[in-house]
């Protein structure tokens, strides 16, 4: 069983940054891959970004450019830089961890125009 415990969400404007975190409670050394979802009201999830332990990582579409993922296994943790935010940014973010698949509870960032 792998909790994971979100931070980071709040509510900013148009062009603003957040940082997420998400904090597993084992080493994220074991875990092959950490990342975020989100899921906007009446939308399907959508992958936003995930990293690897081995040092890859890849993001969504909407959010390349934007948006950067990182390991810090030092601090046994998973950030999400968001970058230039934008309206449409506005989701609930989910942590996860894989395999097996763990969902954290997730956390509200809302972008205002």
């Amino acid at each position: 069983q792998v909790q994971l415990v979100e931070s980071g969400g709040g509510m900013v404007q148009t062009g603003g940054s957040l940082r997420l975190s998400c904090v597993p409670n084992k080493s994220i050394v074991s875990i092959y891959t950490l990342g975020w979802y989100r899921q906007a009201p009446g939308k399907q999830r959508e992958l936003v970004a995930r990293a690897t332990n081995g040092g890859n990582s890849d993001y969504g579409d909407s959010v390349k450019g934007r948006f950067t993922i990182s390991r810090d296994n030092a601090k046994n943790t998973v950030y999400l830089q968001m970058n230039s935010l934008k309206p449409e940014d506005t989701a609930v973010y989910y942590c996860y961890a894989d395999p097996p698949l763990f969902w954290g509870q997730g956390t509200q960032v809302t972008v205002s125009s």
